[in-house]
């Protein structure tokens, strides 16, 4: 009953299941392996995000430019605060607010964002903490410029006067007619009140959408070991049931007289006889 098996199309179908196992296996347990990787990199990010707040300040210069091994360290900066804007549809303690974000003019020549704090509710300058005037020295946690549409940065625009979605050179530099280092700082310590915006684990590091992608496709690469032997066992219990068929005289003659190539491939035997010439 199982001489089947020994036919050339079943050697092709079992070379096919053995190899296939293996290799979605192997993909699926690669794709765990770069989540996991993926987690520890979070996790660690994390854990430095901490560590970097008990470190003594350092000049902004000796920071940039903005590096994974940068990004949360502690920096400090001296200049004058000038142009306040508001930066909407931003989340603290799960509640809905916005960042005071206000630009800090150094001795560089480039000025400095920095998230002096948050608010709750929809932006409005007039509930806005003034800055301070004169010269101040900022200290708080070094930030890469953000990309919108990135870890939950808006990237719609015809915002209002006063506004900015994302914290980035590019775009500030269409708001102020000055240039704007590509980073920027979130004060230790919320100013005039305001509440004090965590750091963030830098670009890269994080659970983002390119983890879970990991994720799934593992799922997908062992969902489809079990499709393969799913249509293993189907297709060697509809040939056991086609044999003993045959064994009990099920089958009409003609089935019973074709040869076994023919009664498995059909459809070969039909594409290769010639049609009956028409219109002669």
């Amino acid at each position: 009953m199982y001489r089947f098996l020994l036919t050339p199309r079943w050697w092709g179908i079992n070379v096919f299941v053995l190899l296939a196992i293996p290799f979605c296996i192997f993909m699926g347990s690669w794709q765990l392996g770069r989540f996991e990787d993926r987690v520890d990199d979070h996790r660690d990010a994390e854990a430095r995000v901490t560590s970097d707040k008990r470190e003594a300040a350092r000049p902004l210069d000796e920071l940039l430019p903005v590096t994974k091994a940068t990004s949360g360290k502690q920096a400090t900066a001296t200049g004058r605060y000038d142009t306040q804007l508001l930066v909407p549809d931003r989340k603290l303690d799960g509640k809905d607010g916005y960042y005071v974000l206000t630009l800090l003019r150094t001795d560089g020549g480039r000025a400095l964002p920095v998230v002096r704090g948050w608010l709750p509710g929809d932006p409005d300058p007039a509930e806005v903490p003034a800055a301070p005037t004169g010269e101040v020295t900022v200290t708080g946690a070094l930030q890469a410029s953000e990309t919108p549409g990135n870890n939950g940065v808006s990237a719609r625009g015809g915002l209002p006067a006063g506004q900015t979605a994302a914290i980035s050179a590019a775009s500030l530099v269409n708001l102020v007619p000055y240039d704007v280092h590509d980073a920027w700082v979130t004060l230790n310590r919320g100013d005039a009140g305001m509440k004090a915006v965590p750091a963030t684990a830098p670009g890269g590091t994080g659970l983002d959408l390119k983890a879970f992608q990991n994720l799934g496709y593992t799922a997908e690469w062992f969902a489809f070991v079990g499709f393969v032997v799913f249509m293993w066992f189907r297709l060697l219990r509809r040939e056991l049931e086609f044999a003993r068929d045959a064994e009990l005289g099920l089958l009409p003659e003609e089935e019973r007289e074709r040869p076994e190539r023919e009664r498995q491939e059909p459809h070969e035997r039909r594409e290769t006889e010639p049609s009956s010439p028409s219109g002669v």
